[in-house]
């Protein structure tokens, strides 16, 4: 059985929706960063982490790939046109949609107080918005990222998008937001975010 270390308020609601989506029993510990309890399994402090057969695993992109690798499933085989294309997704989602609202945190309430430059979040804001145009244009059709079939950058996708919801970074493309209302709406996200 997996374990699960990190509360729901973080990326880690990213894990424990994938290990609903596969079915897979684990236990969970919901503990907040930088606690005695996190830093055994993860020096730095940060969640989420996942032991898998007693080995510490970080990063949730980490863990949402080592998860479908190993059960086969939300992810294309690794070394396919497919995989790469996924992969793609996955880092682009990453750089644009996660580091601009993870930087607008670090600016409004994660660094100390005078290290913090309110000003940036307006560019943020703008670039996210540039990014959901380019991302759907790279969209295709069938409902999930690369169409009929629902994969990694999905869960991290969504996940950003919900994350945009609470930052108030405006979600301007339509396409967008009907995708994140059929996300939110899998009973695997429903069990995941209830924890």
């Amino acid at each position: 059985m997996y374990q699960v270390i990190g509360t729901g308020q973080s990326r880690t609601l990213r894990v424990l929706w994938m290990l609903e989506e596969l079915g897979q029993p684990y236990d969970h510990a919901a503990v907040n960063p930088h606690t005695e309890r996190v830093r055994p399994f993860n020096p730095a402090g940060k969640v989420p982490v996942l032991v898998a057969e007693g080995v510490p695993i970080t990063d949730s992109t980490a863990i949402l790939t080592y998860l479908a690798d190993k059960h086969g499933a939300l992810t294309h085989p690794a070394g396919t046109l497919d995989r790469a294309r996924q992969d793609s997704l996955t880092q682009f989602v990453l750089d644009e949609f996660d580091a601009a609202l993870w930087l607008a945190a670090r600016h409004s309430f994660v660094l100390p107080p005078e290290m913090r430059l309110a000003a940036i979040k307006n560019t943020l804001r703008w670039e996210f918005e540039r990014s959901q145009r380019t991302l759907v244009h790279r969209m295709t059709d069938g409902g999930f990222l690369m169409g009929d079939r629902m994969t990694v950058p999905d869960i991290i996708l969504a996940h950003c998008l919900t994350w945009a919801l609470t930052a108030r970074f405006p979600i301007v493309e339509h396409r967008l937001t009907d995708y994140l209302d059929m996300m939110r709406a899998r009973p695997a996200y429903l069990r995941a975010a209830a924890r």
